[in-house]
């Protein structure tokens, strides 16, 4: 199957009876799907957690385990921070890359994830408890369409000159903020993550990111497609686990960027985090301009939602 599109003869569409009875024409889940990725993905490369633990995921319906997944900590955070950071640096292959290239890799992974539509959704349903169809039509369309709809702005992003009084020239330059930090909940985790990766990427950012410890097997996939259709190394890592380790990635000093949706409990935490990390770079006497903006960039206390 290479495509999620289904299109009904139009007597069907308007008797109830023709439905039901058409029923087989839809598209199905793929029986005793193989689940090909359980490991922790950092820069481009598949590995164990630093501490070897693992952790189970379940189908919910049945509450059957489906299998174990690499659990990522502080170690592991360290070295995708660590990955991310290199993969943004400039003169890197992806801060040199043109906005259209962005854009199109974009394409590819949206192409890839069509292509795999029917896999994922049963994986999705497997994992998160939903309907196929609903996974199928709802999640995989509009994870398909997110990440088509930020392939088209990757080269339409630009600054702006800006009349003013003498003899100024004046101009604004739009960039990307660096590395992101993204956390994403259990209950749309696939439209989730092309909310939270397609806008990333699409203006040039890397990004370090964790699915909900519940449903973290599409994600996982998703990190295989990534890589399928040319992302360097580094710009996409993906960590599953518990908040409080995994999570952390939301306190690292070498995340410039916040975004997580879920509970008010990890924004509680980044604010208090964030307190005090703010109050020990004042005890040290960091008062310089350069030292703030250093300190702002390497904590991360920008949020989005």
């Amino acid at each position: 199957m290479t495509s999620s599109k289904v299109e009904l003869p139009a007597e069907v569409k308007t008797d109830a009876a023709a439905l039901m009875a058409s029923l087989h024409l839809m598209p199905s889940p793929v029986p005793n799907p193989e689940i090909k990725y359980t490991k922790i993905f950092i820069n481009n490369e598949w590995q164990a957690s630093e501490s070897g633990k693992v952790f189970p995921t379940y189908n919910p319906s049945s509450g059957e385990k489906i299998c174990d997944v690499q659990e990522a900590d502080q170690a592991d955070v360290e070295k995708a921070v660590k990955a991310a950071r290199a993969a943004f640096a400039l003169g890197s292959p992806w801060r040199r890359m043109d906005a259209s290239e962005r854009g199109r890799l974009l394409g590819k992974l949206a192409d890839l994830v069509e292509r795999d539509s029917a896999y994922l959704a049963t994986l999705e349903s497997l994992d998160s408890g939903k309907p196929f169809l609903a996974a199928l039509f709802v999640d995989l369309q509009g994870t398909i369409k997110t990440l088509r709809y930020y392939a088209g702005w990757a080269d339409k992003i630009h600054g702006l000159t800006i009349p003013i009084d003498g003899e100024y020239f004046t101009m604004t330059r739009q960039e990307p903020i660096g590395v992101c930090g993204q956390i994403i909940p259990w209950n749309f985790p696939l439209m989730m993550m092309a909310w939270k990766l397609g806008p990333a990427l699409c203006c040039g950012n890397t990004l370090v990111l964790k699915p909900a410890e519940q449903t973290p097997l599409t994600a996982l996939y998703m990190a295989s497609l990534v890589k399928e259709a040319g992302f360097p190394p580094g710009v996409v890592n993906i960590l599953p686990g518990y908040g409080p380790t995994a999570g952390a990635t939301i306190f690292h000093m070498g995340i410039d960027k916040v975004a997580f949706t879920g509970s008010a409990v990890p924004r509680k935490e980044e604010e208090r985090r964030g307190g005090e990390e703010e109050e020990e770079w004042r005890r040290g006497g960091g008062r310089g301009g350069g030292e703030e903006e250093e300190w702002r960039r390497g904590g991360g206390r920008r949020s989005g939602g």
